[in-house]
């Protein structure tokens, strides 16, 4: 028998990130990270040793000299997909080493 005043636990998740900014802002910065390699493919990403965000710095962990240059190159661009992936502003500079 279910009761009047039931919610998915989808929902009940879903309002308590958007009521929680520290959270829903953590929960963004996952995305971000994780929205690399989806983002930018199988191929650079298996070129990527490390990657983690730190005060709105992504460091980036490159074992190819030559795709780090490519990338410094379309870091403008990189920024802003990484952004619109995770759902809000959360990456401010990407460091490629």
């Amino acid at each position: 028998m279910r009761k009047r005043n039931t919610e998915s636990i989808g929902e009940v998740l879903r309002q308590f990130f958007e009521e929680n900014p520290f959270f829903k802002r953590k929960f963004a910065e996952s995305r971000a990270v994780t929205g690399w390699s989806q983002l930018l493919g199988s191929m650079i990403a298996s070129y990527t040793t490390n990657i983690y965000l730190r005060n709105g710095v992504l460091y980036v962990s490159l074992s190819s000299s030559v795709l780090r240059s490519e990338l410094i190159m379309a870091k403008d661009r990189l920024i802003t997909k990484l952004n619109e992936h995770a759902g809000m502003p959360v990456v401010n500079d990407i460091i490629f080493r």
